[in-house]
């Protein structure tokens, strides 16, 4: 069957479990949106705020002292276990609906949150937020299942607009916030504001979201879930390493490259044997679902590895404090919103495809921008750029789940809701991990090119190894020091560091723009 064939039909949402309808007419549609879209809210405003933390963390004095590599860990633990157990997620939300698990991730996210902002070392904050992205999976999928089935389908890619535009928010929220509480408290206050939203979001659900169980009870596929988490995390751990300055057939990189590879390749061919698979291959038959899980992994993996070397770059060699730095970035919040309320009307007009290839191409554009950033440029510039990244992500989002979801059937709504959330959680752990490692292996190069004042007794061999592990070591000895020049070494080493990620970045992004013109064909509905 056609996607034009089962969007006709009505789509994941036209029909759902028996008596659903009826149930989800005893609330206002909006009331039960508002709470939805603030637990979806959730999870970007925890991924926002550790963008603003990065460098309070890396700090021995303020932070725990992470390092370049632990820290792509805390940001890659949280994703890793939410795009892993995503498929799980979705399956829970078939099989118990949506509420049920709404409830349950919601309480294992602040859970996580407020246990993680009292942990003493790195190790055990990746752990912390490892469960968090436990939560997150379970909390995601159910969203977009709630809307999809309790939503008419006059109204649903309006509801799927607001839905993604909650990024936009969590994104304009999450830096403001977490810039502040590291202005006045210590930095586990990032996590421990998690908690009260997390007893808020719980109460409306609890008040106005209608349970929406399918018409079957899926059963759960551990095995699946397990091979999932497994391969990914190989494949990170590889790409990590290799940052770290490992060579590339080193047993640290090739081995972990490989044996991920092989473990993902057999979750796929698990996955297509199984009665009761945590992802259904079937869903991929369709190619505007197909495609746009492509486009969505290649958008958010751009994203998610830009936004961790913006950070670093705002408030190293650019010079801003963490409350700063969060203003600055509510420039790319504030154009995601827009971006996400203009993409229906846009994609009635240009269609999905073009829509898409426009906001897509808009992205790439600014990170290739980023190539001649300095220390010295405007701020309005780069808020400038970053409005004009986050207005291309809004493009890119609602179309791409309009057209994703108008082929799912209605009893795998939590399934097709997983699959769109796995491949934005995945593309932003592979580009974390991706941009983290360009960033840390042409630092390490450039520094161990760079004249440090070694022979001037001024440095000792392992301060200067210290300095070249990351900028932030690099500035906090230069100022213990009083080595000025210590930090324009850094600094300089970095920015190129950066111009070698954010160009690679700007690669992949041309690489999805050619996806989503010669993928998306469907036109979303009106």
């Amino acid at each position: 069957m056609r996607t034009s064939d089962m969007s006709d039909a009505g789509g994941p949402g036209a029909v759902g479990a028996p008596g659903a309808t009826e149930k989800a007419a005893r609330r206002p549609s909006w009331h039960v949106l508002l709470v939805v879209v603030c637990a979806q809210m959730l999870i970007w405003l925890d991924t926002s705020v550790l963008n603003v933390a990065v460098t309070t963390l890396a700090d021995p004095a303020d932070g725990l002292g992470a390092s370049p590599a632990e820290l792509e860990w805390v940001a890659s633990a949280y994703t890793l276990v939410f795009a892993g157990a995503l498929f799980a997620g979705g399956a829970l939300a078939d099989r118990f609906g949506p509420r049920t698990t709404l409830l349950a991730g919601l309480a294992l996210f602040g859970v996580a949150s407020g246990a993680g902002a009292f942990v003493s070392s790195p190790g055990w904050l990746i752990v912390a937020r490892a469960v968090m992205g436990a939560g997150s999976a379970l909390l995601m999928p159910a969203t977009l299942s709630v809307i999809v089935q309790s939503t008419p389908e006059e109204k649903r890619t309006r509801a799927i607009a607001i839905w993604s535009s909650s990024s936009g928010l969590g994104v304009a929220v999450g830096p403001v916030v977490g810039g502040a509480l590291l202005s006045n408290f210590w930095w586990g206050s990032v996590f421990l504001v998690n908690v009260p939203i997390v007893a808020l979001c719980m109460a409306g659900v609890a008040a106005v979201v209608p349970e929406l169980k399918g018409p079957r009870r899926r059963q759960l596929d551990l095995p699946g879930m397990a091979l999932s988490v497994a391969g990914l995390g190989g494949v990170v751990f590889g790409i990590i390493e290799l940052g770290n300055g490992q060579a590339w057939y080193g047993p640290h990189v090739l081995l972990p490259l490989l044996l991920g590879g092989a473990l993902l390749a057999a979750f796929v061919a698990a996955q297509r044997r199984s009665p009761a698979p945590s992802l259904d291959v079937r869903l991929f038959r369709q190619p505007g679902f197909a495609a746009g899980s492509v486009v969505l992994l290649i958008a958010f993996m751009a994203l998610a590895g830009h936004l961790f070397y913006a950070a670093f770059y705002l408030q190293g060699p650019r010079g801003l404090s963490p409350s700063d730095a969060g203003l600055v970035m509510i420039a790319a919040a504030i154009g995601i919103v827009l971006g996400s309320q203009a993409s229906p009307a846009m994609s009635r007009r240009l269609t999905a495809r073009w829509t898409v290839a426009a906001g897509v191409m808009a992205t790439a554009i600014t990170y290739i921008a980023y190539a001649w950033l300095d220390g010295g440029t405007p701020l309005w510039f780069i808020a400038a750029l970053l409005w004009i990244q986050g207005f291309g992500m809004g493009l890119v989002g609602t179309p791409v789940t309009a057209v994703m979801m108008s082929g799912v059937p209605p009893q795998l709504a939590g399934a097709g809701s997983a699959v769109n959330s796995v491949t934005r959680q995945v593309g932003g752990t592979l580009g974390v991990a991706m941009a983290g490692s360009i960033l840390s292996g042409v630092y390490r190069a450039r520094m161990s090119d760079a004249q440090l004042p070694l022979d001037d007794g001024l440095l000792s061999p392992a301060a200067a190894e210290q300095a070249r592990t990351s900028a932030e070591s690099a500035r906090a000895l230069a100022e213990s020091l009083h080595l000025p020049e210590l930090a324009t070494t850094a600094d300089r080493a970095f920015l190129d560091a950066m111009y070698a990620a954010t160009l690679s970045i700007a690669a992949l992004a041309l690489i999805g723009f050619a996806v989503s013109v010669t993928g998306l064909r469907t036109r979303t509905r009106k």
